[in-house]
């Protein structure tokens, strides 16, 4: 990369930052302005892309030759072939004499094709039949005329994606994009969105005769966090709105008066990495992709769950156990433990902390330490005669006075799942009311 030769081109196109980007996207068009390669140029709108068209017409041998620039999402769908490609007389209401299109006008220059992506797909056929053989036709005519015409191209749309979504043609696409070339929109300039600012407002200041105002290092520092969606653009407008309205004498504005000129940002733009609540932030926030992974892992969690549940019905059933050995593959991602007959639960493993274990012995959602259940069971000393069963009904309906029948808050003090508590409930008949 010659950056003497890169300065050069700045100064003369008055081109305004030393970001690499800009830098590497100014160096391709250096060097392919000297052929007659087509160059599709990229990148949000406001971000100076018809600078560089005209940078690559400026250094080829084109240079003396015509140029036009042309947005093509500003011209009817009805009148852009007239307008690029001409037509003759009486082709259409309103053609009352022949008229030339600009690719024969500028026959031998360049045309700057902006806003690619908004091109009608009939012109779009037309335009590839220029680009491959420099021919066409105008409208109303049966009469092939050859043109040899550069086409420099620019769009801030994915054409990719319009592409697969039969907005653009694929063959055009390939035919355009010879050479890319990416211009950096100024969020991601760094320090060029100083150089900018000062730049526009030092220029208001000579036009005007005014004091050219100041920022503080506070104000800076906000100047270059701002995302700047309408970039240069917006930049300008901006500079120019605080020039003329906080225009006192030795004026230096604050981050307070600057943040009343910058707009808010609306939430097309890109937002930070999506952070869950609780979530840690010094390097432990959740992106959307392991928020993705989290859910997938959850549903798969949730399709274990129910698998046991399935399991559990089978083992009660008559047939049970022949159709677990018949279809055992259902239930190949569960422990071999879940496949054996349940042992006998004690009275400690009936209710665990932590939702480790369900009442009927399965896994439940969360990891937790196992634990005795002495503080639920010894308020009241019950008969030894009383089955396990008994004793689990007991603890229930306990708890569910303690906790005014509400079974969230006595699932909780159960240490099991409101799943599992609502299906005891149910086996046990218990009379919430």
């Amino acid at each position: 990369m010659n950056l003497q030769e890169i300065q050069s081109v700045k100064q003369r196109f008055g081109i305004i930052g030393n970001a690499p980007s800009l830098n590497y996207a100014i160096n391709v068009a250096i060097q392919v302005a000297a052929t007659d390669l087509t160059v599709l140029i990229t990148g949000e709108s406001g971000s100076g892309k018809e600078s560089f068209s005209k940078i690559i017409h400026s250094l080829s041998s084109r240079k003396h030759g015509q140029f036009i620039a042309i947005n093509c999402g500003a011209i009817p769908e009805g009148t852009i072939d007239s307008e690029l490609f001409g037509h003759e007389k009486g082709s259409f209401t309103g053609a009352v004499d022949q008229r030339k299109g600009y690719f024969e006008t500028t026959n031998g220059g360049t045309i700057f094709l902006d806003e690619i992506g908004e091109m009608p797909m009939g012109t779009q056929a037309r335009l590839l039949r220029v680009l491959e053989n420099g021919e066409f036709i105008r409208v109303g005519s049966s009469k092939v005329m050859k043109t040899d015409v550069r086409v420099v191209a620019a769009t801030n749309v994915n054409l990719l994606a319009a592409v697969e979504n039969g907005k653009f043609r694929e063959d055009l696409y390939y035919r355009l994009n010879t050479v890319p070339i990416f211009v950096p929109p100024l969020r991601d300039r760094g320090d060029d969105i100083e150089l900018l600012f000062r730049k526009f407002t030092t220029d208001f200041a000579e036009r005007y005769r005014i004091k050219p105002i100041q920022l503080s290092e506070a104000a800076k520092l906000l100047l270059l966090r701002y995302p700047f969606p309408g970039n240069i653009r917006q930049l300008k407008n901006i500079a120019e709105q605080i020039s003329i309205l906080e225009s006192e004498i030795g004026k230096v504005i604050e981050a307070e008066a600057l943040a009343k000129y910058l707009p808010p940002v609306s939430s097309r733009q890109p937002q930070p990495p999506m952070v869950l609540p609780g979530a840690a932030t010094d390097g432990g926030s959740i992106s959307e992709r392991e928020l993705l992974y989290k859910v997938l892992f959850d549903m798969r969690r949730d399709m274990n769950d129910l698998k046991r549940l399935v399991l559990d019905m089978l083992k009660n059933e008559q047939n049970g156990r022949e159709i677990l050995n018949n279809h055992k593959e259902l239930f190949d991602t569960l422990q071999p433990a879940d496949l054996t007959p349940e042992p006998e639960p004690s009275v400690a493993r009936l209710l665990p902390a932590g939702n480790v274990i369900d009442i009927d012995g399965y896994e439940s959602e969360d990891n937790g330490t196992d634990v005795t259940v002495e503080d639920i069971t010894h308020e009241t000393e019950e008969d030894d005669s009383l089955s396990l069963e008994k004793q689990e009904k007991e603890m229930i309906v306990k708890a569910l006075l303690r906790n005014n029948n509400k079974r969230k808050y006595a699932a909780q003090a159960l240490g099991i799942s409101e799943r599992t508590l609502y299906r005891k409930i149910k086996q046990y008949q218990i009379d919430e009311e």
